[in-house]
């Protein structure tokens, strides 16, 4: 058996031409939809992340606004700049690149977001929504996963949903979205004990730890839906997940690479919270 590949990146081209017609619509009604990114420091991970965010942002027509920081700035002034993009009325959504320097508090960062403009849903006011099942700003990863789950086309009502990872970015949210579809969700971590025969129960599996070949071949129920988060660089710059993809192909039923899988979706679904606010 060889697992249908589940590509991220075809999804995501599909998805950015539906986005252009809303792009055209609002243009048509004076709004040009506008996304601000701040990146405070030099890190390397974080700057190719922005330079790939402009470039999505101008393939539907999205204004982009970049707003880089010395790694000196404090926190007092990082908050003066979210409250002036608060309130430009050409950014609809905002975007801070996590991490942020020891000095400064990402809690405080993130709270000061306007939560109609957190393009990344993690103001704490979205998650709260996002809990409760109201019309929230989805984080975009999780809501990344969710399209390919319904790319392969398998119903998550009723099924076996295993997520392996419990951070706020992924783990978490990831696996309140799996409940709103009515799936029955089991969130594993580090101190899981058998962490194999929890997994191997999953009709829906999604790994976001960050740990290489953390899934392998037996720990998948055949058939399975596997959704692989994970992006670790080796070395050699080679890029891999925390599925062993060669391996768990054979016992699968639909399976995400690594590259090409989740990460094109993650920054469709920025541009997706960005024309969301853009619409309201």
């Amino acid at each position: 058996m060889s697992a249908v590949i589940l590509n991220g990146r075809d999804l995501a081209l599909k998805l950015k031409e539906k986005m252009k017609t809303r792009v055209d619509a609002l243009k048509a009604r004076g709004i040009k939809p506008g996304l601000a990114v701040v990146l405070v420091g030099e890190n390397p991970a974080s700057q190719i992340y922005v330079r790939m965010k402009k470039k999505d942002c101008a393939s539907v027509g999205i204004e982009s606004y970049e707003y880089l920081r010395d790694v000196s700035i404090t926190e007092a002034e990082l908050l003066e700049l979210i409250d002036g993009l608060n309130a430009d009325e050409r950014v609809h959504g905002i975007l801070v690149q996590l991490p942020l320097p020891d000095h400064i508090d990402e809690l405080k960062v993130l709270e000061r977001i306007a939560p109609e403009k957190d393009a990344d849903g993690f103001n704490p006011l979205n998650v709260g929504r996002l809990v409760a099942g109201v019309d929230s700003m989805i984080p975009c990863t999780p809501a990344g996963c969710m399209e390919l789950i319904k790319l392969s086309g398998v119903e998550i009502k009723g099924k076996n949903c295993v997520v392996v990872g419990r951070s706020n970015i992924v783990g978490k949210p990831v696996s309140i979205l799996l409940l709103r579809e009515h799936g029955t969700v089991t969130i594993c971590h580090s101190r899981t004990k058998d962490l194999a025969a929890v997994t191997r129960e999953a009709d829906i599996l999604i790994a976001a730890v960050g740990r290489v070949n953390l899934i392998t071949a037996d720990m998948v129920k055949p058939g399975a839906v596997v959704i692989d988060v994970g992006m670790n660089r080796l070395e050699g710059k080679k890029v891999v997940g925390d599925v062993d993809f060669e391996g768990v192909s054979e016992v699968a039923g639909f399976i995400t690479p690594v590259p090409r899988g989740v990460g094109p979706m993650t920054r469709a679904m920025l541009l997706e919270n960005t024309l969301k606010a853009a619409e309201k």
